[in-house]
């Protein structure tokens, strides 16, 4: 009874494994996201350079009012610098 038992448990499992879905390659999921971020990226910066025109911030500098704009930039290098002091502490070996 034991044996038979055994065969079954060693059947299931192969025909269980057969079932199993394929995993994807690291590296076609690796290509694929990274699609979609130079996707959303320029999809953002369209949308950015889409608002200032219509937000008409050129002209307004131009009158002589860049309060408005000198925040917005002081603000835009703030998050540029917190994203490069991450991807630097990031990038550094060894560091957990």
């Amino acid at each position: 009874m034991p044996k038979t038992l055994v065969r079954r448990s060693a059947l299931e499992r192969e025909s269980r494994q057969d079932c199993a879905p394929r995993q994807r390659p690291i590296a076609l999921v690796e290509l694929i996201i990274t699609a979609a971020l130079a996707l959303s990226t320029a999809v953002a910066a369209t949308a950015v350079s889409i608002g200032m025109a219509r937000a008409d911030v050129i002209a307004v500098v131009g009158r002589g009012d860049g309060l408005p704009f000198s925040i917005g930039l002081c603000i835009g290098l703030l998050l540029a610098a917190t994203a490069g002091l991450a991807a630097s502490a990031a990038a550094i070996p060894g560091r957990n």
